[in-house]
């Protein structure tokens, strides 16, 4: 699978960024041709405006992209950069899921009504509103969550993310005045992600087999290394070991973008192999 993926890089033409395991401390890394454009490409022009959405909220917090210096430089964990990638592989694995079902649905004209996705959307702002503090103790509190599994427990922090990125893009909206906000558009991914329900949205989230899930754990370990973690005499863990690496805001920005077409290509490529093998549980 790994070898199929890889594949689709080469006729991208992409390169994937080299491990950083064991670069030195006080170098940069992130000394890679940019190819941004190149990994934009990999996406439907709907899934992109998400990702695009992602990566706000990953790079940029509440302020936004824009608040950040495009040439910063900062000593960054391994281990918190090596997060950010894996999330951002299973989102990129959500969004392409979602995504073919949305563009089948569209073709064959079964999209829900523009009124019941308004509806929906109104309703995810209200609890936002409500609920913005809550979320903020959930985020910190998954900081801190130390786990020697990497992808297989994503998928409530993804569903988490895609939630999140709706309901501030939303309230964004909501605050802006009349004449700035733009028409509802039933026919965009945005809006179909919205419609779904919360179970759906935990289901399209889930990596649906094994070997995806260690497709993802592997290939971050590979590029940042795998965490030392010590289990006391009370069953709990901690991490005995953490290095940092320097990172520009330009390639951290290119890794979560690579790290989002790894993972629509592995759902690509997961699909075909089920075909032959029947890997994925169903």
């Amino acid at each position: 699978m790994y070898a199929l993926i890889s594949q689709k890089f080469v006729e991208a033409e992409i390169s994937l960024v080299p491990q950083m395991s064991s670069c030195p401390k006080n170098e940069r890394v992130d000394k890679w041709v940019d190819q941004d454009e190149d990994l934009e490409l990999v996406h439907s022009m709907e899934a992109f405006e998400l990702i695009r959405e992602h990566l706000s909220l990953v790079l940029g917090g509440k302020g936004g992209s824009q608040s950040i210096d495009q040439n910063a430089v900062a000593q960054i964990s391994k281990l918190r950069v090596g997060r950010v990638y894996a999330a951002s592989a299973v989102y990129g694995y959500f969004l392409r899921r979602v995504d073919k079902r949305f563009q089948l649905e569209k073709t064959i004209r079964i999209l829900p009504s523009q009124s019941g996705l308004i509806e929906v959307e109104q309703m995810h702002v209200s609890d936002v509103l409500k609920d913005d503090g809550e979320e903020a103790e959930e985020a910190e509190e998954e900081e801190e969550e130390e786990d020697g599994q990497i992808a297989g427990n994503l998928a409530p922090i993804v569903t988490s993310l895609v939630v999140r990125n709706e309901e501030r893009k939303e309230v964004e909206v909501a605050k802006r005045p009349s004449r700035y906000r733009r028409k509802k558009n039933s026919s965009s991914l945005r809006s179909y992600v919205m419609s779904l329900d919360p179970e759906t949205l935990q289901r399209y989230a889930r990596i649906r087999s094994k070997e995806s899930e260690s497709v993802i754990e592997r290939h971050t370990e590979a590029l940042f290394g795998k965490p030392e973690i010590q289990v006391n005499r009370e069953g709990a863990s901690s991490i005995v070991k953490d290095e940092g690496m320097l990172l520009g805001f330009s390639g951290l920005q290119r890794l979560v973008l690579e790290a989002v077409a790894f993972g629509s290509f592995l759902w690509d490529v997961e699909s075909y192999v089920d075909t032959h093998y029947h890997i994925v549980s169903h």
